[in-house]
């Protein structure tokens, strides 16, 4: 399996829910323990569910996926680089315009954790032919890692946005969607000329 493509996923992956919980961390009145696990938690969980069912789709077209893998790389991880990247241009206000608060409510978390986590749905449809996780053993070690990897840079993210407020949040998502893309044109490059 290719760790090094799948921790750039990863990290890609989980800019999305980095950045919220970055302004997260910046809007909400008193960061506690138990809001920042929370938080992180459920933006972990779906993170690495979302892979889980985009595999579960692929599988169904596995002949057809295979033959054309290279492309869907590609332009899904292209897409949704570029779309992070003009995401990260948009002011801050625009994105969250949440009060000062001091818990989020279960609505808003789902909300948010979904919201955060539809990229990694397209990335699981060719996170098998992307890194090698070619059966379910694999497809489960490569999704504990995305929740895992999401998991840690939203805590961080929390408490960042809670020492340096809202100025960063655009910073990841653009450093996200560099990542993504550049991964995207590796897969596209690796499969026409090197194969």
């Amino acid at each position: 399996m290719d760790y090094v493509s799948l921790v750039g996923i990863a990290l890609g992956l989980a800019m999305d829910a980095f950045a919220v919980s970055i302004t997260k961390g910046a809007t909400i009145r008193k960061v506690t323990p138990k809001f920042s696990l929370k938080l992180s938690f459920s933006f972990g969980l779906f993170q690495a569910l979302m892979p889980i069912l985009g595999w579960t789709i692929g599988k169904a077209g596995e002949s057809f996926i295979s033959a054309v893998d290279h492309w869907v790389a590609f332009i899904l991880l292209s897409y949704l680089g570029i779309r992070m990247m003009i995401e990260s241009n948009k002011a801050p206000e625009e994105k969250n315009s949440d009060q000062k608060e001091n818990d989020i409510n279960f609505k808003t978390l789902i909300t948010l954790s979904v919201a955060t986590s539809i990229d990694a749905l397209a990335t699981g449809i060719i996170l098998p032919s992307t890194v090698g996780a070619k059966n379910a053993a694999a497809m489960m070690i490569s999704v504990g890692i995305i929740g895992a990897i999401t998991f840690i840079l939203c805590v961080a993210g929390i408490y960042i946005g809670k020492n340096f407020g809202r100025l960063l949040s655009s910073k990841a998502e653009l450093f996200g969607g560099v990542v993504l893309t550049g991964i995207g044109i590796k897969i596209f490059m690796e499969h026409m000329f090197f194969t």
